[in-house]
C-alpha cells in the first residue's frame, strides 16, 4: 500500500489594505514568484511601507521622504522572489508593521489577489442649515449688535462635527459724491469646534482674533468637517451700534 503525502497548500498573490492606522492583514503568506500588493484606502493616508534588516531594505514605497502622503487608492507592490520572512513597518508610525512569509513552492505569479478595496474617504462636505439664513445664504435682516462686544447667539445645524469660521469685514466709505466707493477692510475672524446637531456660537464676538468697532460688516461664515471639507462661504451683514451717549 503507497503512502501519499499532503502536497502544502498554495498561496496566491495578495492584497492588503491600509486604513485606521493598521494593515488588514499583518502576516500575509505567499509563495516564490508571487506578490503582496498594498493599498492606501484612507481616511488616513500617511502612511509607507517600509522594509526592515536584514533582507527586505530594498523595498520602500516613500523612499525620497520621511513623510509620505499618498493619494487614496494607490497601491505598492513587492515581488518576493526568494524564501523567508520579510518585516515591514510604517517610518511614520513604528507600530504600524507586518511580517511577509514566503515558501519555498513555486506559486503562481498570475493568481488573483482579490478586489481592489473601496475607497474609505470623506469627499463630501458636512450639510449646514441655519435658522437665520435664506435660500440665498444671506441673512434677511441684518443683526444689529451692541457695542460691548458679546456678539449674538448665532445657531445653525450640522450633519458631521468638526469646525466653524468666519472672516469679518468692516464696510469702509472713501472718496465724497458720485466718487464715494466701499472698501472691505479685513477686521478678525472667529473659529468654533462644532459636533453633529445643533449648535449655537457667539457671533461677532470680541476675541483675541476680532476687535469689534462700530459700523457696517459682511462676513463670510463657513463649516468643515474633520478632513477639512468645506461648505461654500455664507454671506452675512450686520451692524455694530456705537455706544449710546450718555445725558447730561
Amino acid at each position: 500500500m503507497l503512502a501519499c503525502a499532503a502536497s502544502p497548500a498554495s498561496a496566491n498573490n495578495t492584497r492588503v489594505t491600509i486604513a485606521d492606522f493598521q494593515w488588514s492583514n499583518k502576516t500575509p503568506h505567499v509563495d516564490l514568484g508571487e506578490s503582496v500588493t498594498w493599498t492606501w484606502t484612507g481616511p488616513d493616508t500617511q502612511h509607507s511601507v517600509t522594509g526592515q534588516e536584514p533582507n527586505a531594505t530594498q523595498w520602500d514605497s516613500d523612499p525620497d521622504t520621511s513623510f509620505p502622503n499618498h493619494q487614496p487608492g494607490s497601491e505598492y507592490k513587492v515581488t518576493f522572489d526568494h524564501p523567508g520572512t520579510y518585516e515591514f513597518v510604517c517610518k511614520v508610525h513604528t507600530s504600524v508593521r507586518g511580517t511577509v512569509t514566503v515558501s519555498d513552492n513555486p506559486g503562481d505569479p498570475n493568481s488573483d489577489p482579490g478586489p481592489a478595496p473601496p475607497i474609505n474617504f470623506d469627499t463630501e462636505p458636512p450639510t449646514l442649515d441655519g435658522n437665520q439664513f435664506t435660500k440665498d445664504g444671506t441673512n434677511a435682516a441684518p443683526p444689529f449688535i451692541g457695542p460691548k462686544g458679546k456678539g449674538i447667539g448665532y445657531m445653525f445645524s450640522l450633519s458631521e462635527g468638526g469646525s466653524a469660521s468666519v472672516d469679518y469685514y468692516r464696510l469702509v466709505k472713501r472718496g465724497k459724491g458720485r466718487h464715494t466707493r466701499t472698501i472691505r477692510r479685513f477686521q478678525g475672524y472667529n473659529e468654533w469646534e462644532t459636533h453633529v446637531g445643533l449648535n449655537l456660537v457667539r457671533f461677532a464676538a470680541r476675541s483675541k482674533t476680532f476687535k469689534p468697532v462700530p459700523g457696517s460688516y459682511i462676513a463670510f461664515f463657513r463649516a468643515e468637517d474633520k478632513v477639512y471639507n468645506s461648505t461654500p462661504d455664507i454671506t452675512l451683514r450686520f451692524t455694530i451700534f456705537p455706544p449710546k451717549k450718555k445725558r447730561r
